[in-house]
C-alpha cells in the first residue's frame, strides 16, 4: 500500500514530471521506516522464548508483561510487540495520535492523547499507566515503545502544575523561536513521566525495561545493525535525561518567557531542588533503536540512485526558521541548473532535521499549517526561478503543525498556480494560513500515519534546464 495516498492528485496540479520522482522516493523512504516491519524484523516469539535481536527472555520466568507505547509511530510500533506476544502480553496501553481504522490490537487498550498540545485523554491514560506500575513487583516485565511526539501525548504534569499548565506551558515553547532541545528541557522537568520518570518509576519496583524507540533528534548517529542491544539511549519516558533543571531554567531567560510561561510552572522550575532532576542513567534497562534522522536521508538517496539519480545529502541537522529554509532550498535549485554547484542536474537534494515557526502573537493566525507547509511556500515563492524544480517537505509521521496533511509539495508553476486562483503566499504565510494555501492548489501531501517519526523530511528535485534553440521564438 502506498504511503502518499493522495499522489495522483498531487501530480496532476503541477509539474507532473518533477511530482512524479519526489513522490516516488518519498514513498519508497517511508516504506522502509515504517516501523511495524522494523520491529518484526528483530522480534519473534518461540514458545516461553522470547526474540529481540542478540538478546532473549524466557517468559516463564516472568509473571506479567506489559506494554506501553507513545508517540506519533505509536500505532504501528504497539500492534508490532501485541502481534508478537499474543495471549503472553498481560495489558496493554498505547497514546497515539491519530488512530487508524487498520489499527489491529489483541490487548492493547488504545488512547487518542493530544499534539502538539497535550489533552485530557492522554492524561487519563498516563494515570493508568502510573497505576500499573505501581502495582508490579520483579517478576514482571514491561516492554516501551517510543517515538517522537510522546512528550505531549504521555502528559502527566508533576504535583502543583496542572494540566492546563503543561497545555499552555507547551503551546507558548512551541511558538517561542526555541529548539527543540530547549523545548524538551522545559517539558520533562515539569513532568510526572517524561525525561526518564517512567523508567524510574518501573526502576523503583524492581521490574525488567525493554526499550524500543526511534529517535528524532537532531544529531543522533544513523543506526547500524537494530538487533544489537544500544547502549546510548537517552531521554524520551524511558531513558536517562541529558537535559538539566538548569537547561530549563536558562531557556525561561534565553526566550525571555518568565512572563508568558504558566506561572506555577516558572515557580516550580525556579525553586526546584536537587530531588526535582531528572534521572542521568539506567544501566540495567535494555534498549533498541530502530531508526534515527540520518536514515531518513540515506534511504531516500538509495531510492534516488535506484532510479539513476544523482543525490546528494546536504544536512540531516536541519533547523531553523521554516520559510527561510524553502527559500534557501529554492536558491539552491537556481544554483544548480545555473553553474551545476554543489552538483551537476538532473540531481535530488535530501535534508533532514527540525524546522520551526516563531509565532509572537497568536492574533496573527488566520488558518491551519506547521513547518513543512510554511517550508514549501516560502520555496513556491522562490522557485518560479527554477523551471521544474519540486520541493516536498513532510513530517515524516504524517502530520504537520496544527493539521492531518503530512506537510506539502510545490514547484516552479506553484506561484503562478495560487495567483490564478486569488492567493497570495505571502500573506499566507505572515498568517500562518499555509495549509488553505496549498490545499487549494493541489500541494498538501496526505499520508496518514507512516509507522516513523523522524521529524522533518525534505526532497528537492533539480532539473537540467532545457536549451531554448536557436529560432525557437520566431
Amino acid at each position: 500500500m502506498k504511503k502518499i495516498r493522495n499522489a495522483p492528485q498531487i501530480i496532476d496540479a503541477g509539474h507532473a514530471a518533477s511530482r512524479q520522482l519526489v513522490l516516488d522516493i518519498a514513498d519508497a523512504t517511508l516504506q522502509r521506516l515504517d516501523s511495524y516491519e522494523r520491529i518484526k524484523s528483530i522480534m519473534r516469539l518461540e514458545g516461553d522464548v522470547l526474540h529481540i535481536g542478540q538478546r532473549h527472555w524466557n517468559l516463564r520466568e516472568k509473571r506479567n508483561i506489559y506494554l506501553f507505547g507513545a508517540g506519533k509511530a505509536c500505532n504501528h510500533m504497539a500492534m508490532a510487540v501485541d502481534h508478537v506476544l499474543g495471549d503472553r502480553l498481560t495489558r496493554g496501553i498505547a497514546i497515539v495520535k491519530v488512530p487508524e481504522a487498520s489499527d489491529r490490537f489483541n490487548k492493547t487498550e488504545v488512547f487518542v492523547g493530544g499534539h502538539p498540545l497535550p489533552n485530557a485523554e492522554g492524561h487519563r491514560a498516563s494515570q493508568e499507566i502510573i497505576r500499573v506500575v505501581e502495582q508490579a513487583g520483579p517478576e514482571d516485565l514491561f516492554i516501551v515503545v517510543i517515538s517522537g511526539g510522546s512528550s505531549a501525548l504521555m502528559s502527566c504534569p508533576r504535583e502543583g502544575i496542572t494540566l492546563q499548565d503543561e497545555i499552555d506551558a507547551t503551546d507558548v515553547l512551541l511558538k517561542s523561536g526555541a529548539g527543540i532541545y530547549e523545548v524538551n528541557a522545559v517539558r520533562r522537568h515539569i513532568s510526572a513521566l517524561n525525561g526518564g520518570m517512567l523508567a524510574q518509576r518501573i526502576q523503583d519496583v524492581g521490574a525488567e525495561l525493554i526499550g524500543i524507540g526511534i529517535s528524532d533528534a537532531v544529531a543522533t548517529p544513523a543506526t547500524g545493525d537494530i538487533g544489537v542491544p544500544y547502549t546510548a539511549y537517552k531521554s524520551t519516558p524511558i531513558g536517562p535525561d541529558a537535559t538539566t533543571l538548569d537547561d530549563a531554567r536558562a531557556v525561561i531567560v534565553n526566550f525571555n518567557l518568565a512572563d508568558r510561561l504558566p506561572q506555577r510552572v516558572v515557580s516550580y522550575l525556579r525553586n526546584a531542588g536537587p530531588e526535582a532532576e531528572t534521572p542521568k542513567a539506567f544501566p540495567n534497562n535494555t534498549y533498541f533503536l530502530l531508526n534515527t534522522l540520518p536514515d531518513s536521508c540515506s534511504y531516500a538517496k538509495q531510492a534516488c540512485e535506484a532510479l539513476g539519480l544523482p543525490a546528494l545529502v546536504l544536512t540531516s541537522f536541519l533547523e531553523g526558521e521554516s520559510r527561510d529554509a524553502g527559500t534557501f532550498m529554492a536558491s539552491l535549485a537556481r544554483e544548480i541548473q545555473a553553474y551545476g554547484n554543489p552538483i551537476k542536474p538532473p540531481c535530488v537534494l535530501l535534508s533532514a532535521g527540525e524546522v520551526t515557526t516563531l509565532i509572537e502573537d497568536n492574533a496573527v493566525i488566520k488558518g491551519h499549517g506547521g513547518p513543512g507547509q510554511e517550508m514549501a511556500a516560502s520555496f513556491a515563492i522562490a522557485a518560479a526561478k527554477a523551471p521544474g524544480a519540486c520541493l516536498l517537505s513532510i513530517d515524516s509521521e504524517g502530520t504537520d503543525g496544527t493539521t492531518r496533511v503530512a506537510g506539502g509539495i510545490t514547484d516552479s508553476t506553484s506561484l503562478k498556480a495560487a495567483t490564478a486562483k486569488g492567493i497570495n503566499l505571502h500573506q499566507a504565510l505572515r498568517e500562518h494560513s499555509c495549509f488553505e494555501a496549498l490545499d487549494a492548489i493541489g500541494a498538501t501531501v496526505f499520508t496518514g500515519n507512516t509507522g516513523t517519526n523522524l521529524c522533518d523530511l525534505n526532497i528537492l528535485y533539480v532539473p537540467a534546464l532545457v536549451p531554448v534553440l536557436e529560432g525557437a521564438a520566431k
